[in-house]
């Protein structure tokens, strides 16, 4: 990953460990689904992707941009997220089935450097974004149960950048 590029990542780890998901929730990492992302867009009623942005301001500011926004903005992307998002939007927006699409980013500070981690001022910031993510879940009537014993966002981070005990006939 490339550092800060992985927040989305990582926020969906948290939400699975500290959340109980209902069952008209899916919550999956979308990073390298590439076109597979078009069904996402097509089948449901609303997807909200969670990444960075290249908006401008300061690492750690968050934004709440629609797909329409998006489109809107122009071709010039500088993250992976927005690329991504943004050709899977073009490409769907020749069908009539698409559900509403919303990014809710945050600026990152690396997303230069190969680094499986965040950098303090995205860790920081991580507990805004996902308020923001629970209010828009809210939004849809989706409320969000917390489990017993979960983890920080530093333990999430950690846990799942640097894996230990990891079997290796499960490494492909």
């Amino acid at each position: 990953m490339f550092h800060d590029e992985g927040l989305g990542i990582y926020l969906t780890k948290y939400v699975e460990e500290n959340y109980h998901i209902p069952s008209n929730l899916t919550v999956l990492d979308g990073g390298g689904l590439g076109f597979t992302l078009m069904t996402y867009y097509q089948e449901y009623d609303k997807v909200i992707v969670v990444g960075t942005t290249s908006k401008e301001g300061e690492a750690g500011d968050i934004f709440s941009t629609s797909g329409d926004e998006m489109m809107a903005e122009g071709a010039i992307k500088k993250t992976a997220t927005e690329v991504e998002i943004t050709m899977m939007l073009e490409i769907c927006s020749f069908h009539e089935d698409m559900g509403a699409v919303q990014l809710l980013s945050m600026i990152p500070k690396d997303i230069i450097e190969v680094k499986n981690a965040l950098t303090p001022t995205v860790l920081e910031a991580m507990p805004k974004l996902l308020d923001l993510i629970l209010d828009e879940l809210e939004k849809e009537g989706i409320i969000l149960s917390g489990r017993e014993g979960g983890m920080s966002f530093e333990q999430v981070v950690d846990h799942f950048a640097n894996p230990k005990n990891i079997d290796p006939r499960t490494i492909i």
